[in-house]
């Protein structure tokens, strides 16, 4: 393959890709079933208690059975993780974090097929979704190993008080990172939040998402194969409920990063900061919107618009959730919607032409499904609204559902709780400013995007806009695509915490804390 897959450049000629992926799909099935040890201090641990991971596309598919880390498991992956920071890690020479971490970056490319073809089967992204995964995975520890080697460790010169005073100011790491990693991009995110504790200098516990570990385990074989030492880089399987919550509250987790939901996150932030303050860094949910001025190029709003809101099968924190369409816009915008989302490919993302995937488990579905009736009570379905099962094919033997638009008043919960689905609400305006006052009455303030060809306007979007994430006339994705070192993606109010953005310039550093050195001579 000679070009790379990002999540806005999906045009390329893909057919060799395809007959590549063919066979690795091919490949990894013949590996389905077997038994996936907890990996602690470079060591496989058994625990006898079993995770069934299902391919929500053939719910009846058993891709792997993984070990359950309990107590006793948590325990003895932070004594190792803090052994390793304390004995080597911690004081390793940076270049030397680089050297490695950078080779863990191209086992992660050279792998790529196998791991895309992993997650087709394991979350239900489409193949390019997939490889844009794990082309972002590698791509993040590039980017976050060329901020150290920037700044040279993060060592700034002071000023002085005196000729014979010399200051430095330095950013230390601080010890063990808990780093408890969502489903939906099971590479990028677990990849992106350790590499970033790793290159610092801290040493990581990781938990993935029990909707997907499999992806987890293939990132643990290429730090491994790295060359990473024993107890740096340590994997858990396990419940959030159950093995995360005994991460967070470990006395040897120095600090914790996660990605998920609002609510989860709250918990995760009450439960790690105790006795005293540690670093709680937190990507959370999004209630995304994307404004249709008159203006607006139609074409370039409505693609960007299926995209953002239907890719992934709507299961990104990032995912376009509400479109407020200029009311002179409307029924053009409904129309050329609902032609586009019909055309779209719902099936087996094994498939080539297929462009959504299932939902990822029967929680989701389940949502999905009470969102429709509320729909039913509030306002309009527009188009989808139908559990595909009952359709009976193979959409009979997977989580498989329509793309949805409804039209519902912002009143409704539907523009303010996010689903985590492929189900788009959508209103009118007549005044930008006041559509714009309206989606800031959301708690989330991920991601944003507007279509309008009068520049008064889109100052206007970004300057007043709450959101960290922000596009304008974007027809790959409304609000979705963040790349890393091109789009920083920090949210504001309730989706997240720390105030700088994975993907970012700032990101490595809040890994660290800061030290004054000062030598007299």
């Amino acid at each position: 393959m000679a070009f790379r897959i990002t999540y806005s450049a999906l045009n390329a000629n893909m057919d060799e890709l395809h007959l590549e992926l063919d066979q690795a799909i091919v490949g990894v099935k013949k590996t389905l079933g077997q038994e996936y040890p907890c990996q602690i201090n470079a060591k496989e641990v058994r625990t006898g208690k079993l995770l069934e991971n299902r391919n929500p596309s053939l719910i009846e598919q058993v891709l792997g059975r993984f070990h359950v880390a309990g107590a006793p498991q948590v325990d003895q992956a932070y004594q190792a993780a803090h052994e390793a920071y304390k004995s080597s890690w911690g004081n390793t020479p940076w270049q030397d974090r680089a050297k490695l971490l950078r080779k863990a970056a191209d086992l992660i490319s050279e792998r790529r097929l196998e791991i895309a073809a992993i997650m087709i089967l394991e979350v239900g992204k489409s193949r390019l979704e997939a490889l844009g995964d794990v082309e972002e995975a590698a791509d993040l520890i590039r980017y976050y190993v060329q901020q150290i080697e920037d700044t040279q460790g993060f060592k700034r010169q002071m000023g002085k008080l005196s000729d014979n005073e010399n200051a430095i100011s330095v950013l230390r790491p601080y010890g063990v990172f808990s780093v408890i990693a969502p489903f939906n991009f099971p590479m990028a995110l677990s990849t992106g939040m350790a590499a970033a504790a790793s290159t610092a200098g801290n040493t990581v516990v990781l938990k993935p998402s029990d909707d997907a570990p499999w992806s987890a385990y293939k990132l643990y074989e290429c730090m491994r194969d790295a060359g990473l030492p024993a107890g740096v880089f340590n994997v858990l399987f396990g419940q959030g409920a159950e093995t995360g919550e005994l991460m967070v509250k470990h006395p040897l987790s120095d600090g914790v990063v996660f990605t998920g939901s609002k609510e989860v996150g709250m918990k995760v932030l009450r439960n790690a900061v105790t006795d005293f303050p540690k670093p709680v860094l937190l990507e959370l949910g999004g209630k995304n919107a994307a404004f249709v001025c008159a203006t607006a190029d139609l074409e370039k709003a409505v693609e960007g618009c299926v995209r953002s809101a239907y890719g992934l099968t709507g299961q990104k924190c990032s995912a376009l959730s509400r479109v407020f369409v200029h009311a002179s816009k409307k029924d053009q915008f409904v129309a050329a919607f609902i032609k586009r989302a019909k055309e779209i490919k719902i099936g087996n993302p094994e498939k080539k032409e297929t462009f959504m995937g299932p939902i990822i488990n029967e929680r989701a579905l389940n949502r999905f499904l009470a969102a429709v009736e509320t729909a039913k009570k509030d306002g309009k379905i527009l188009c989808g609204g139908s559990d595909l099962r009952k359709s009976g094919g193979d959409f009979a033997h997977g989580l498989f559902v329509e793309p949805t638009l409804v039209e519902v008043p912002t009143s409704s919960s539907l523009f303010r709780d996010e689903l985590f689905a492929p189900f788009l609400a959508l209103t009118t305006f007549a005044d930008l400013k006041a559509a714009i006052a309206e989606a800031n009455k959301s708690q989330y303030g991920l991601t944003s995007g507007i279509f309008s060809a009068d520049e008064g306007e889109l100052e206007y979007f970004f300057d007043h806009i709450e959101c960290g994430i922000t596009y304008a006339n974007r027809k790959t994705g409304a609000t979705t695509g963040a790349w890393p070192g091109v789009q920083s993606f920090c949210g504001w109010k309730g989706s997240g915490a720390g105030g700088k953005g994975g993907c970012g310039p700032y990101y490595v550093a809040q890994f660290m804390r800061e030290q004054s050195r000062t030598v007299m001579s």
